[in-house]
């Protein structure tokens, strides 16, 4: 089953010799229950795919259909209230509410929303997330990485029908990347959830079900991690890279694999993001909690 689908998706900026195509006539679908991630770098109009997808900003021309919806034939208000029942969104900053314990912050949607909140979901998502002894504490208190937990719990206590993370670990060291991408993961599994993720890092990205790239406002490659023509046949023993080769050219899950992805990760951590449409700040931020 179809979550999401765009059709001839675009995003262009400015007029004549200097406009700029952020999303240039992009076709994708997401599935039930997957985990995708998205893959470019600066510049390369991820950032801009996922404002897009959530509905965070309008497209040039194309549409974008999230469980069965076009979500540019809503009106603001009618956006507003989709938004906030079927997307849930996880930014790299985090975007609590300081002055909110985490528990308030978890459920803070569905006070938006006017909704009850179903604590016997609530209370299963803290435990698989390790926040029992932490819900009466303020954002400041935690450590990134908890923060990050939180802000995954705020994005699966709605229920909705996808989560949509921007570089959710570019602010986390090695180890911690791993710990959250992990519980990304297994919430997924665990709640049968589709989640497309944004990144730049390749490593990150071999963890998920399936790896788009995008250049230039355009994907260029969509494969399941290790389908690829140039990966072994299924059966054959896989070649152990060649003496000398980079890490990350080697098998994924390899001990390689795995240090060339923490190398990738504390390195560029804390990068910000920049360039035409690269951007997770206070647009999204305010437009999240206005959802």
């Amino acid at each position: 089953m179809k979550i999401l689908e765009t059709r001839d998706l675009r995003k262009y900026y400015g007029h004549g010799d200097t406009q700029v195509k952020a999303l240039d006539g992009v076709n994708l679908s997401i599935g039930e229950g997957e985990f995708a991630a998205v893959v470019g770098t600066s510049g390369s109009g991820k950032s801009t795919l996922l404002h897009m997808l959530g509905g965070l900003d309008y497209a040039t021309g194309g549409s974008v259909m999230v469980a069965g919806k076009k979500i540019f034939e809503l009106n603001e208000n009618e956006l507003t209230i989709f938004r906030r029942r079927q997307i849930g969104f996880i930014f790299q900053s985090y975007n609590l509410v300081p002055i909110l314990s985490v528990y308030e912050n978890i459920v803070l949607p569905m006070e938006l929303d006017g909704r009850s909140v179903d604590e016997t979901f609530l209370k299963e998502i803290v435990r698989i997330l390790g926040l029992e002894n932490k819900l009466d504490n303020l954002p400041g208190q935690l450590s990134g990485g908890q923060q990050q937990r939180v802000a995954i719990a705020r994005a699966l206590v709605t229920k909705p029908a996808i989560i949509l993370a921007d570089e959710p670990t570019g602010n986390l060291d090695s180890r911690t990347t791993q710990e959250v991408l992990g519980l990304l993961k297994l919430t997924g599994e665990q709640f049968h959830q589709t989640i497309v993720m944004i990144t730049h890092n390749e490593a990150l990205a071999q963890l998920c079900d399936r790896v788009i790239h995008i250049e230039d406002g355009r994907i260029v490659d969509d494969h399941m991690p290790g389908s690829r023509p140039e990966s072994p046949m299924p059966g054959s023993r896989p070649e152990s890279p060649m003496p000398g080769s980079r890490p990350e050219d080697a098998m994924p899950g390899s001990r390689q694999d795995a240090a060339a992805g923490q190398r990738d990760a504390a390195g560029q951590g804390a990068m910000k993001q920049n360039g035409m449409g690269e951007k997770t700040g206070s647009t999204a931020a305010a437009k999240e909690v206005r959802a």
